[in-house]
């Protein structure tokens, strides 16, 4: 989405996470998405780093914090979600990939930063204030994935801002933009450059 916003060309490479192509891994030992790899041979692998380097080049929504209280809670916020919220959710969504894990005892940890989500949203419309910015941007995909593990259970809880809050990053113009389907590369494919010329 930063990509997106920022008007930055790249060439798009959908990849399947469980047949990750070798240029992938040559790229980024990692093998996790996103690899941005620039034609120097310098790789980014990092969503925030990737988010902060494309919005660093053009940031037409202001997207970034612009003051340095905001900067500080935005990074606290971002550091609690890849930390210790990923962690659970990741033994929530997937708990057969672990072992002795109760699924139930992460949801319920995790649950506990989207009611602070919650009292947040409860002030202002957004995590970032008045518009959606960074912070919105960085988080929400991951609790679509915990709505996603159990939606039943997660549209019945009493979290109003938060359901109000994720519908509209949901149906946003620039998530929709770029959650297109598209086929897996493989070598030899026609470059699919992105933004289309």
């Amino acid at each position: 989405m930063a990509l997106s916003i920022s008007g930055v060309q790249f060439e798009w490479r959908e990849i399947l996470l469980r047949d990750k192509p070798d240029q992938m891994l040559e790229a980024s030992a990692k093998g996790t998405v996103p690899t941005f790899v620039f034609p120097d041979g310098k790789v980014i692998d990092e969503s925030l780093d990737l988010m902060l380097w494309a919005l660093s080049q053009n940031d037409p929504e202001e997207w970034l914090p612009i003051n340095a209280m905001d900067r500080a809670v935005t990074y606290e916020m971002i550091e609690r979600n890849d930390g210790p919220f990923k962690g659970h959710l990741d033994r929530y969504k997937y708990a057969t990939r672990y072992e002795n894990v109760d699924e139930i005892e992460h949801r319920t940890a995790g649950f506990d930063t989207i009611l602070d989500l919650e009292n947040r949203l409860s002030n202002q419309p957004y995590l970032s204030g008045e518009k959606m910015g960074l912070v919105d941007y960085a988080i929400f995909p991951f609790i679509r994935q915990f709505r996603v593990a159990d939606r039943n259970w997660f549209d019945e809880q009493n979290i109003p801002h938060v359901h109000k809050w994720l519908n509209a990053a949901m149906t946003s113009e620039i998530f929709e933009k770029i959650m297109v389907k598209r086929h897996p590369w493989k070598e030899g494919d026609q470059p699919i450059l992105y933004p289309e010329i």
